[in-house]
């Protein structure tokens, strides 16, 4: 991918955090080598690395490569036949003990990755018992090392000893008046003594090195010098030996070299999935959905790079337009939204969770491409301008599909008129050549573009002018003013300068300005309003939980207290049995009396008087002709007044469920008749619910009922189940005109004032039909589109 978009949208400091959460060397030279790669198996593979460590660390926080250390030099040397020191043997009896710890807690993992590197760890067990027993904590050699090192340190401390007890004889004794002080010494690796210059003739020896006025001579006297030739022929066939097994344990790691290198390239990668997790809890990020198309949707984004308090914003792109023109005051956040927008994507295909909320989704980009910051150059003798464009004239040699164009200021630094026309032609180019595209400007020309292009849109990054300060916010749908007026006047600038400046604007631009400044006041009306209407759907929805609650707590008591009934009944009629039975036993055997017969029916009676009644079952249906439903097709319930397609069938075949208008209920099948396709229907009037009129299925239901509560009790029904919006994006013309028909009538019928259709941008078809249909509905007080904080253009808000 593109090298110096990458840097310019700062993901090297993105990949700096990464390496600083890692533990050690290799895994630190993982995390510098992440790239963002345009392979989707690739960044797939790179997000569930992310996910995997992630939950791992939440359900098991201790687990890590504990004190591995990058034994890979040692390994690479002993491969080549060089000798290891004691430090590297520790290192490497480490780094396998750590391997074994995490190979056991990777045993029983049901993730398929972290199973998978758990089989890449090897514990080697014969090198690891051979180091254990041949080396302490501290890394020395052990006396048990070899069959032969114990017995030549013990001859090495033979020798010392007898040395030194020679020694300090004499220089107790024998040499006291010819030293300078009664010490032994060490020069050269044998022992000595300090003997004065003039009595030098009095101890016969070889001297090793003398002081630096000449006074003292450091003498190894005759006496002791077989005894120092033996204390260090043994201290020589020591280190041999110590030489000679550090030479097979060597060759012992060269042998193992392989499974050596795999089992470290397993911790590093542990790791380094490990320091992704802890960078995605640090950034409070998710894992973004990966888009099929070139669709990006981010949720409460926010850019890795800021601190404090940052403002989340909402960024959608590629759904109806490609092209996103952002515009604002300066300070206001529109290349902060650029930035976020590309490093967030770049992070997304490094395999890396994004800080934005759940729901959001990034396509795999071929390239990501970015021109932002000043590229004047003085000693390329470039302006700002040709900087630009420089650099915008290689994006437009590559960017195409699948590619993501960020543009800051685009048309700036040269002539207003020539700029924005350049801009727009450019914006037309990427539009054309299937990129997304998203620049900043502060041209009221690409405001006019961006709302006139229907593969573009406007976007603005709001300005309190109250505080001078800007709220990061962005609005999707209105272009934003630069407030250059309202600044200046806030900063003291003279009144009389800025009414001349605002004199010289033109009609356009003045009556341009004055209608966003409306669009937006009306649009924070409607955001009020809107979360009014919310929080009292939230009160509602929480009501119709409490009231379907009870429901089913009265159905649980009805079912327990008929269960109880006939429990009971069962008992009394096995009474009446087996009183039947005595008195069947004793007329065959002729004892039976009149008396005993006449107490024998009395008893019968009592026990049938006490059987719980039955309840009143309904009169049966005339019996037709069973018919086989089937997915898709078309029906009604007789009862209910429910019309639709039926969407699913129990596997008993005795309820099926209906779904129109973006509802569905569920039905008894024998409670349903073929429907009128909707051609038919739509001939028979315009304001209808399954094929009547809304008037015609309330006397219907009144007609059943026989009382006059039946339109309550449909208004309770339809309350119950008629949603506050209907969302019809995806569907056919006809299909959709036949559903916002239904659920208009429902949406009356229920008591709902407002209600919400969503349709979506699209081509536009959908919208203007369903606008049109909406309007010409009897029940329709007002239509119109939706604004900020409704879905915008691509819903549509029927007042009734």
């Amino acid at each position: 991918m593109d090298a110096r978009s990458i840097a310019l949208l700062e993901f090297p400091l993105v990949r700096e955090r990464l390496a600083e959460a890692t533990s050690f060397p290799p895994s630190r030279r993982l995390a510098e080598s992440l790239e963002p790669t345009a392979d989707p198996i690739l960044v797939a593979r790179g997000l569930e690395e992310t996910e995997q460590a992630r939950a791992l660390l939440v359900e098991r926080p201790g687990v890590g490569i504990g004190a591995a250390h990058d034994i890979g030099p040692a390994v690479e040397r002993a491969a080549r036949g060089g000798r290891l020191d004691p430090a590297q043997f520790l290192e490497i009896a480490e780094m396998l003990d750590a391997a074994v710890r995490l190979a056991t807690g990777l045993a029983d993992e049901r993730r398929s990755l972290l199973r998978q590197l758990g089989h890449e760890l090897h514990g080697l067990p014969a090198l690891r018992s051979t180091l254990a027993r041949t080396f302490d904590p501290a890394g020395d050699l052990l006396d048990t090392a070899s069959p032969r090192l114990g017995g030549l340190r013990a001859a090495v401390r033979v020798a010392y000893d007898r040395l030194r007890r020679r020694l300090d004889a004499l220089v107790g004794s024998e040499l006291g008046g010819a030293l300078q002080e009664p010490i032994v010494t060490l020069r050269n690796g044998r022992y000595v003594v300090p003997v004065k210059a003039e009595a030098r003739g009095r101890v016969k020896g070889i001297v090793h090195d003398a002081s630096g006025s000449g006074q003292t001579l450091f003498v190894e006297p005759l006496v002791v010098v077989e005894l120092g030739n033996a204390w260090r022929e043994a201290q020589v066939a020591e280190q041999a030996e110590i030489e000679r097994i550090l030479d097979e344990l060597s060759a012992l790691v060269a042998t193992n070299a392989t499974l050596l290198r795999e089992t470290l390239s397993a911790l590093a990668r542990f790791d380094f999935w490990a320091a992704k997790a802890q960078l995605a809890g640090e950034m409070d990020a998710t894992r973004a959905e990966t888009a099929e198309r070139p669709e990006i949707v981010l949720l409460s984004a926010r850019h890795p790079g800021l601190t404090g308090r940052v403002v989340p914003i909402d960024v959608r792109l590629g759904d109806g337009y490609t092209a996103l023109v952002v515009t604002g005051p300066n300070t206001g956040g529109k290349t902060v939204t650029l930035r976020t927008l590309g490093l967030l994507a770049l992070m997304h295909q490094a395999g890396l969770h994004i800080p934005a909320a759940p729901g959001s989704r990034l396509p795999v980009f071929r390239d990501v491409f970015a021109d932002i910051g000043d590229e004047q150059s003085i000693a390329q003798s470039l302006s700002t301008f040709s900087g630009h464009l420089r650099r915008i004239t290689a994006i437009v040699e590559a960017a195409g599909p699948d590619s993501l164009v960020l543009l800051d200021e685009l048309g700036a630094g040269t002539d207003p008129t020539e700029g924005s026309a350049l801009a727009q032609a450019l914006l037309d180019h990427f539009i054309r050549a299937g990129a997304l595209v998203a620049a900043t400007t502060h041209y009221a020309e690409l405001k006019a573009y961006a709302h006139t292009t229907p593969a573009a849109r406007n976007a603005s990054v709001e300005f309190d002018l109250d505080t001078l300060s800007p709220t990061y916010r962005l609005t999707i749908g209105l272009p934003g003013g630069s407030q250059a007026f309202a600044i200046a006047e806030r900063l003291g600038l003279p009144e009389a300068i800025v009414a001349d400046a605002r004199s010289r604007l033109s009609e356009a631009q003045r009556t341009f300005e004055a209608t966003l400044a409306a669009i937006k006041a009306a649009e924070g009306e409607t955001s009020d309003a809107l979360e009014r209407a919310r929080a009292a759907e939230a009160r509602a929805t929480g009501a119709l939980r409490a009231a379907q609650d009870e429901r089913n707590r009265a159905r649980q008591e009805r079912e327990a207290a008929v269960r109880e009934a006939r429990a009971t009944a069962e008992r009394l009629v096995d009474g009446v049995r087996d009183e039947v039975t005595a008195a069947r036993r004793s007329i065959e055997r002729d004892t039976v009396t009149a008396r005993a017969l006449d107490e024998v029916a009395d008893r019968l009676d009592e026990r049938l008087q006490r059987l719980p009644a039955s309840p009143v079952e309904p009169p049966p249906r005339v019996a037709e002709a069973a018919h086989a439903w089937r997915l898709g097709e078309r029906a009604r319930s007789r009862t209910g007044g429910w019309e639709g397609r039926i969407t699913a069938l129990e596997r008993s075949g005795r309820r099926a469920t209906l779904e129109a208008g973006g509802m569905r209920v569920t039905v008894d099948v024998a409670d349903l008749e073929p429907a009128l396709a909707p051609a038919a229907r739509k001939a028979g009037g315009r304001a209808t619910t399954g094929g009547s009129t809304i008037g015609d299925a309330v006397a219907r239901q009144a007609a059943r009922d026989g009382d006059g509560g039946s339109l309550a009790r449909l208004r309770l029904d339809r309350t119950r189940s008629v949603a506050s919006s209907l969302d019809l994006r995806g569907a056919r013309v006809d299909e959709a005109l036949d559903a916002l028909g239904r659920y208009l009538d429902d949406a009356a019928l229920a008591g709902l004032d407002r209600v919400t259709i969503i349709h979506g941008m699209g081509t536009g078809a959908l919208r203007d039909a369903v606008r049109a249909e909406a309007a010409s509905h009897p029940l329709v007080r007002e239509v119109r589109a939706g604004e900020r904080g409704e879905g915008g253009d691509g819903a549509t808000i029927v007042a009734l």
